[in-house]
């Protein structure tokens, strides 16, 4: 029995020399046939496999080598063992655990995305531009060396509307000052009032006198809050007059005359121009400084044209407004100083002023609780 264990051990480790010595010899034919070269040389496992280490960083160095754009996301290399015809054969597709492939088509460009940063920046150097232009002008101009477009007729009611403006705050001031006056005055004759209603309750032998005294004080500061309630009635008219409808205007005056100054600005960009040499170089500019000098024109007929339809109406409005205060003022004025009490409460009834009266405005002892 041992010695038939022995003859089958003696023929295993030759048949397995055999084997070895086979597959060094196809190894030898292998490396005739193939050039030597990087990818001959991936060395395999005993089964004819790749190693994982070598296979991971050849796979690496060949998606380096591809160019950019053939559509695929990962390479694969397999080998097969030496009984299989392929040898060495790279495929292309997904590496397995990667990302899906993906699909290759038609490349479309997309319509340029609008920066809002850019699209800022342009409009900060339209408006820097615009403002240096301008500044230059307003220089010239004060300098007495740049022309200036002026119409005079527009220019003459804007001058007539900025006077009258001033003489309207004036009077309001003077009316304000009056207005307190007045009610000092009415205080002061209310509570003089008073003190002789009191005397004369008191004082026996001058009990007539005093009242007579409390009677037309009482009488006149009753006349003088119906006064004052015409008063602040012309204040209050007049100033929205004044700090609405005549400001209104004045703005759009002021609108006007920076489209002036702009349409100015470029219409002397314009003319240098022109005067200059014309070439190829000066013939686009010359272009475009004449579509801003177009542009420009029209904003200020636009404004222009703004201004004096303004004007017309606010000369209307002003003459309506400033009749009915100005008749309401002389005839409460000429009421009061007359003594015509009935005449002073039907000037009132006339413009529909109605008098707030006296801690009408202070809530009730309820409320305030």
């Amino acid at each position: 029995m041992s010695e038939r264990r022995n003859e089958s051990t003696t023929l295993d480790e030759s048949h397995t020399a055999a084997e070895e010595v086979q597959s060094d010899s196809e190894e030898g034919a292998m490396a005739q046939e193939s050039p030597r070269n990087s990818a001959a040389e991936i060395p395999v496992t005993s089964n004819g496999q790749l190693e994982d280490s070598h296979e991971h960083s050849f796979n690496r160095d060949l998606k380096r080598s591809l160019p950019v754009g053939l559509g695929l996301s990962e390479t694969k290399i397999t080998s097969h063992g030496f009984d299989s015809t392929k040898e060495g054969v790279v495929e292309a597709g997904p590496f397995p655990g990667g990302r899906a492939q993906q699909k290759s088509g038609p490349v479309v460009l997309a319509d340029e995305v609008k920066n809002p940063a850019m699209e800022k920046l342009e409009l900060v150097r339209k408006w820097s531009l615009n403002t240096y232009k301008c500044t230059r002008q307003i220089i010239s101009e004060k300098l007495g060396r740049g022309s200036r477009t002026v119409d005079l007729e527009l220019e003459a009611q804007i001058d007539i509307l900025r006077d009258n403006k001033k003489k309207y705050e004036n009077i309001l001031r003077l009316a304000q000052t009056l207005s307190t006056q007045l009610f000092q005055m009415v205080h002061t004759q209310r509570q003089l009032g008073d003190a002789f209603a009191d005397l004369s309750l008191k004082s026996l032998e001058l009990h007539e006198e005093f009242g007579y005294n409390a009677d037309t004080q009482k009488l006149l500061a009753k006349n003088g809050e119906t006064l004052l309630g015409a008063i602040n009635f012309f204040i209050a008219s007049v100033t929205t007059l004044v700090n609405k409808t005549i400001e209104d205007t004045l703005l759009t005056v002021k609108q006007y005359e920076s489209a002036r100054i702009e349409y100015d600005a470029y219409r002397t960009d314009l003319e240098e121009l022109n005067l200059g040499p014309r070439d190829a170089n000066t013939l686009p500019k010359i272009e475009q400084s004449q579509q801003l000098f177009q542009v420009h024109k029209e904003k200020y007929d636009k404004m222009r044209n703004d201004v004096s339809i303004k004007l017309k109406f606010l000369e209307e409005n002003k003459v309506k407004v400033l009749h009915n205060q100005l008749v309401l003022f002389h005839n409460a004025i000429a009421a009061y100083f007359a003594g015509n009490q009935k005449q002073l409460e039907q000037t009132l009834k006339q413009f529909h002023i109605k008098l707030k009266t006296p801690g009408a405005d202070a809530p009730s002892w309820l409320e305030e609780q």
